[in-house]
């Protein structure tokens, strides 16, 4: 199955590879990016090799897929983006995305985010037509929270410490976008 590459206004999302991982393991061991994340800031290259083929192998094997977000015109990456899982016989994803700090409110997130949600509620991934995306975020974390409104995201409750890493649990919001609610806006 061939990964699917898509282009907005002015990014290019692709697949990561090991060329990526310098960039990965700036994105990663960023403390202001890890704040809501369920990983701890890195502290080695090794750590970026090893997400990477995290990543690649959830699309190989058919349960999810990752994109890297890059510059256009310079291919820089700028973050990743993409489903943590989906489900063909349910026709759902779990969407995630990160962005280094440098490219916050910019309308990257918002540009990469979109172009994936338009591509699986459009049958165009190797999962079939889509029917509805979930995104969970952890209290706090009102950037991704403004983020999934904008798309046309609705938050549909708090499931009560329903994460637990670093140390301690966490409350997560959820929010469900369905095709016919994205198709309207």
């Amino acid at each position: 199955m061939e990964f699917p590459k898509l282009t907005t206004t002015r990014t290019r999302l692709t697949p990561l590879s090991s060329a990526d991982e310098a960039d990965v393991f700036t994105l990663f061991s960023n403390q202001e990016l890890v704040k809501y994340y369920d990983l701890a800031a890195f502290t080695d290259i090794a750590q970026a090799k090893n997400l990477i083929e995290f990543f690649n192998q959830r699309f190989t094997q058919g349960s999810g897929i990752r994109w890297a977000i890059r510059y256009k015109s310079s291919n820089q990456l700028m973050g990743t983006c993409g489903f943590n899982s989906w489900s063909q016989a349910m026709r759902n994803a779990s969407i995630g995305y990160d962005l280094h700090p440098k490219y916050w409110r910019q309308g990257y997130a918002f540009e990469a985010v979109e172009a994936i949600i338009e591509a699986a509620f459009s049958g165009l991934l190797p999962c079939g037509p889509i029917h509805r995306i979930q995104a969970d975020t952890v209290l706090g974390n009102t950037s991704s929270e403004a983020l999934l409104s904008k798309l046309g995201f609705n938050m549909e409750g708090v499931r009560r410490e329903s994460g637990y890493w670093k140390g301690e649990f966490h409350d997560l919001k959820c929010f469900g976008l369905l095709a016919s609610e994205f198709n309207q806006a």
